[in-house]
């Protein structure tokens, strides 16, 4: 598994809304333009869609899991994604995406999708932050 985390500021609940809604999934991830049958406003366990990736690519996707407030995971293909928001002692809390796949996928995910993971990390962490 490949692990990508952020520290913030900004409360869970402030970054759950950004994790857990299709329409806002484009304030964070700037090759989503678009996303259908996940679930309104929140994202639903069991939910089949898509994903409309840089403007006409649609990838889809099914709603594997959801701990309401805490994290959702989405399946395309034989991988995994994996978003949460962990609450830290003292306030504040700690954005992350995880990444699950068979080890030859891993390793090339972690070359290319990888980077793109963790600065989705840290925009979602400041933008739930500046709320």
């Amino acid at each position: 598994m490949l692990r990508y985390e952020t520290a913030s500021s900004a409360s869970p609940a402030a970054v759950w809304s950004l994790l857990a809604r299709p329409d806002r999934w484009h304030e964070w991830a700037w090759h989503v333009r678009g996303a259908w049958g996940l679930g309104s406003p929140e994202v639903r366990p069991g939910a089949r869609g898509a994903v409309r990736l840089l403007g006409a690519l649609p990838v889809p996707v099914r709603i594997v899991a959801v701990d309401p407030g805490r994290s959702w995971s989405w399946r395309t293909g034989g991988v995994t994604f994996h978003h949460r928001v962990d609450a830290r002692t003292g306030g504040g809390s700690v954005v992350g995406i995880d990444i699950d796949a068979v080890r030859p996928v891993l390793a090339v995910l972690r070359r290319t999708y990888g980077p793109w993971c963790r600065h989705a990390t840290r925009v979602i962490a400041e933008r739930a932050a500046a709320v």
